[in-house]
């Protein structure tokens, strides 16, 4: 297996993964990124594979001793799905969909709609930055209205999902791992102040149903209604931010905003670039041999732009679906995202407003990502 060196957290890979990736892709199946210290898949045919195979899942089989600093964040984290394996996993989400029905989602339509034009009409005369007016508070709103936590309160949110994802950033820090702590346990503390008298209706109130059920404890109905604000939010957020900049780039701001472009929008830039999973079994796979607890990182960004799957990879193309295969965007398998029906909504409903009310929208300085990865998001969007 060829062994690669390249720093996640280096300014010129930030802002453009693709090149390295495709090095990976060239050397076989696998390679070893030894910045991570593990093998990783960057073809479209293995990262899907992997994804849906169940000798690697999310669990790790020697978990190890978590620092007393981070407390706060994996008494919430320890109760989330996406961390979870069967059969905790399977009751946890089969009770999570009860609430998460997709005719409730789509339910959402005219209002994410509603929502998209409001912030439309309050944007700034002259050049502003479309992260902040349009593709944060979008989302935010849409999922508290779910929720059913104030809008007001989406600051907060905010705050505390940006504090909590960092978790996840390469060469986090010691700050970074205080601050999501603090943010896990505000955040519960507010939602426990909800728990009390939520609205009626509302995605918590549901849960909050089926926990009385005894179907779902009190800390898994806190970690999932989390779960919803961060991994819905944050990926939302990069994918409005990284899919109307690539419109742009690429000459097709105006075109009619379909469900397939939507896909085109997830394919061409996504949010996250890797997942990892853990062998639960002694394992070989793709001429390697994985011990039980050893890592496989999926590169996502890369499954995305492999010319096996993909014809001209790097280019958008407004025309590529529905002809194409699926992109992993959302993950595939018993992990396949639990909220992919909203974010595709939130995409639609967003870009239609934002291309209908906008036809002329342009980039008033070259777009540049923000310093993290696995996410991969704008750090600005400045237009005019």
């Amino acid at each position: 297996m060829d062994r690669f060196d390249q720093s996640p957290t280096d300014p010129a890979f930030l802002q453009d993964p693709y090149p390295f990736y495709d090095r990976l892709r060239a050397a076989g199946p696998l390679a070893w990124w030894t910045d991570y210290d593990m093998p990783v898949a960057a073809s479209h045919a293995v990262v899907s594979a992997l994804l849906r195979d169940r000798r690697f899942g999310r669990e790790d089989p020697f978990p190890p001793v978590r620092p007393a600093h981070q407390a706060g964040f994996w008494s919430v984290e320890e109760h989330s799905m996406l961390e979870l394996e069967p059969p905790r996993h399977t009751r946890l989400r089969s009770q999570v969909l009860r609430a998460f029905t997709s005719r409730r989602v789509a339910a959402l339509g005219p209002e994410i709609a509603a929502l998209a034009h409001g912030l439309i009409d309050g944007f700034p005369a002259g050049t502003f930055d479309l992260l902040d007016a349009f593709a944060r508070p979008l989302p935010v709103r849409v999922i508290a209205r779910l929720l059913g936590v104030p809008e007001s309160d989406a600051p907060l949110l905010l705050g505390w999902s940006n504090a909590m994802v960092g978790m996840y950033q390469a060469c986090r820090t010691h700050a970074d791992e205080l601050a999501a702590a603090q943010a896990a346990t505000d955040f519960t503390t507010y939602l426990h102040d909800i728990f009390r008298a939520p609205t009626d209706d509302s995605l918590i109130a549901q849960l909050l149903a089926v926990a009385q059920d005894g179907k779902l404890s009190p800390e898994e109905v806190t970690a999932t209604c989390i779960l919803l604000l961060n991994a819905g939010h944050e990926a939302t957020v990069h994918t409005l931010g990284n899919g109307i900049s690539g419109l742009i780039a690429a000459g097709h701001w105006g075109t009619p905003v379909t469900p397939d472009l939507v896909e085109e929008v997830l394919r061409h830039d996504p949010p996250l670039h890797m997942f990892t999973r853990y062998a639960t079994e002694d394992v070989e796979v793709q001429g390697h041999r994985f011990a039980r607890g050893e890592q496989v990182g999926l590169l996502l960004g890369a499954a995305n732009r492999d010319p096996a799957a993909y014809a001209d990879p790097a280019t958008f193309d407004a025309t590529r679906f529905p002809d194409a295969p699926a992109s992993t965007s959302f993950g595939a398998g018993l992990h396949f995202c639990l909220g992919a029906p909203l974010a595709r909504l939130e995409l639609l409903h967003g870009l239609q407003a934002l291309s209908e009310r906008r036809p002329d929208l342009r980039l008033t300085e070259p777009p540049r990502y923000a310093d993290i990865y696995h996410f991969h998001g704008l750090r600005r969007l400045i237009v005019s």
